[in-house]
């Protein structure tokens, strides 16, 4: 399998899995804000967890949009929706997959 195949895959992954775990936690508790915080940051454990993505993610953004300012990978904007609207399970492996594609058009140098 090639890597543009395994990052579209991954990406698919990406979105479905959290959204499984996330359904079962809007379906019992309800989709109000405070309650999801409260539940992103209920334990020790799951404060590292919450935090330790959203501190990937913000390196994420600084990279992709370091990477663009150079005239490298694809357009950041359509990574940071889905950052922010699935998740960087999604996001990450969905730019790699763009970025990979951009590659295979751009001419190949030895």
């Amino acid at each position: 399998m090639n890597m543009k195949v395994l990052y579209l895959l991954l990406a698919v992954v990406g979105a479905i899995v959290p959204y499984i775990f996330l359904a079962q936690h809007f379906g019992t508790a309800g989709y109000g804000v405070k309650t999801f915080v409260d539940a992103i940051f209920a334990t020790p454990a799951a404060g590292g967890f919450t935090t330790d993505v959203l501190i990937s993610s913000l390196v994420f953004w600084i990279a992709m949009f370091a990477r663009r300012s150079r005239g490298k990978g694809p357009n950041p904007a359509l990574f940071v929706a889905l950052n922010l609207l699935i998740g960087l399970s999604c996001a990450l492996p969905a730019y790699l997959y763009a970025d990979e594609r951009m590659r295979g058009a751009a001419p190949q140098r030895g």
